[in-house]
């Protein structure tokens, strides 16, 4: 299956939902803006997150997601399916204690994630709810992140990459019976939220289970065992735990340290939800299409696919990834305030949240590239490199974050996350050549370079063009300024495209002739 097949399908769902999650992040700055209920939330809401990507998309899919689609490829389905029940079961097993855990210790979970809070006491305490109200959707999505990775392992990339649609519809629905209710900015209301998190992952998990019976991928909850299959699962997932999950670490390292600043860690929730949608679209997209091919490629020992496989998935994440980072850098205020300027988010909001975006942007390339990168080695059954190259970024992140925050706020922890990150794309980089396992081609030391001065050169354009336009997108009524920042972005896309075409940076006729063949001859 071609790579731009199969990230139309995985990108155009996991657009759908981050489109889907602007409208939710919209509508929670309209109801709560940056208070303290806001605040709040977003604190419960990054417990969960944080267990997830570290135990679900992080440690367990990068271990499950290569030996699944061994076993499928090379013993049968029979044996794929057998592995999956052993791999549910010590899954759901280790999610029971760790749910049960954390609901016990949740004041000391809360603390440690926002400390600053312990000043405000109301607000701790609503934290503490509302992160035990949300922290079983961990449980239930974990489960989900299972069931995905069946069905990537075989192919089938639509349903898992739709699943967090449902999470963000619910939200949205959840949100508008706040908001006719008239109980917003009210405790009720984050408490309302909270719920709809754990509604949305049984909804998720009851449609990702009919699916995988309805692809033939049926499977039951058996007794947990201490198989060998479980053992060598174990063995990858633990490393995976911090390689797997270290921008999302590094994340809520930030927002530990922005609690001790009062709306900072509302500011830099919507930077990050910003920068989050070309993350999501290009580098996650990329990286779960890439996990099962490669690993199928390295069963067959087929090389030459591995290499193509990895140089094309490079240029492909440059060529989506470069442009998106060169427009944030350049209009983080009208974007910021077209999308999220209304109700309880004031201009002030905005200009304090701006710089974080810009800050967050200027490491999008590497955040990306990490995402890429990481599959070349878990495709090997190594989680161990990324484990330690993950664990060195993660305390420059904390380091950095300590000593930037003292001189510019809330935004040198964003700052401190985009140097983390570039330093650990380097040692990926330089481990992967080292080991002969990343081999770059003619064609991409040709693109790259073209790729990055298309982007600049949009860049340039961009910049001119807001100026001229900045009537119509700092004036009016919303629907006018949305249109004008459209209006913005796709000459921006279109100019950039147009280089690409020229220079040779992409070929586009070649890409849509080829879109249907994963041969080597694809560019």
């Amino acid at each position: 299956m071609s790579l731009l097949k199969n990230f139309t399908t995985v990108g155009g769902a996991t657009g759908l939902s981050r489109v889907l999650g602007f409208v939710r992040d919209i509508l929670i700055a309209g109801v709560f803006g940056a208070g303290p209920i806001a605040d709040a939330f977003f604190v419960a809401q990054r417990l969960p997150n944080l267990f997830r990507r570290l135990f679900a998309e992080g440690a367990f899919a990068s271990a499950f997601v290569p030996l699944f689609a061994k076993a499928h490829e090379k013993e049968g389905p029979e044996a794929g399916r057998r592995f999956a029940e052993e791999a549910l079961a010590a899954l759901a097993a280790t999610l029971l204690v760790v749910t049960v855990v954390a609901e016990i210790g949740m004041v000391w979970l809360t603390f440690g994630l926002a400390p600053g809070f312990a000043a405000e006491p109301e607000k701790f305490d609503l934290a503490v709810l509302l992160s035990r109200i949300a922290f079983p959707y961990l449980f239930l999505v974990s489960i989900v992140a299972l069931l995905s990775g069946m069905l990537q392992s075989v192919g089938r990339f639509a349903a898992a990459a739709l699943s967090p649609v449902l999470l963000n519809f619910i939200l949205i629905a959840a949100l508008g019976v706040i908001y006719l209710s008239g109980v917003g900015e009210s405790v009720a209301a984050g408490i309302w939220l909270a719920v709809a998190i754990t509604v949305a992952g049984v909804v998720q998990l009851a449609v990702l289970w009919y699916v995988c019976e309805r692809a033939g991928l049926k499977i039951r909850l058996i007794r947990p065992r201490w198989t060998p299959n479980v053992k060598r699962l174990a063995k990858l997932a633990g490393p995976s735990v911090l390689a797997g999950g270290v921008v999302q670490i590094n994340v809520v390292v930030g927002t530990i340290i922005a609690s001790l600043q009062a709306g900072a860690v509302s500011w830099l929730y919507y930077a990050d939800r910003l920068y989050q949608l070309p993350l999501g679209i290009v580098g996650i997209a990329i990286g779960v299409i890439l996990l099962p091919d490669l690993a199928r490629s390295l069963a067959g020992g087929r090389r030459d696919l591995v290499d193509h496989s990895q140089n094309r998935a490079i240029e492909f994440a440059a060529a989506l990834t470069l442009p998106a980072t060169v427009a944030l850098l350049v209009i983080p205020g009208p974007i910021i305030a077209i999308l999220f300027e209304r109700g309880a988010f004031d201009a002030a909001d905005t200009a304090a949240t701006a710089p974080a975006l810009a800050a967050y942007a200027a490491g999008l390339p590497a955040f990306v590239a990490i995402k890429v990168l990481q599959p070349a080695f878990f495709a090997r059954e190594d989680t161990w490199t990324p484990m330690w190259t993950g664990a060195l970024s993660m305390i420059v992140n904390v380091v950095a974050a300590i000593l930037l925050f003292q001189v510019y706020g809330y935004v040198g922890i964003a700052v401190a996350t985009s140097i983390a990150a570039w330093i650990n794309t380097a040692q990926l980089i330089f481990i992967l050549h080292r080991r002969k396992n990343l081999t770059i081609d003619v064609l991409m030391r040709k693109r790259l370079p073209l790729l990055a001065l298309a982007s600049v050169v949009m860049g340039v354009g961009v910049w001119l063009a807001a100026g001229w336009m900045a009537r119509w997108l700092s004036e009016g009524p919303s629907i006018v300024r949305f249109a004008a920042l459209v209006a913005l972005v796709a000459g921006g896309a279109a100019v950039f495209a147009a280089l690409c075409q020229v220079t040779g940076a992409v070929d586009f006729r070649l890409l849509r002739r080829r879109s249907g063949t994963g041969t080597p001859g694809d560019s």
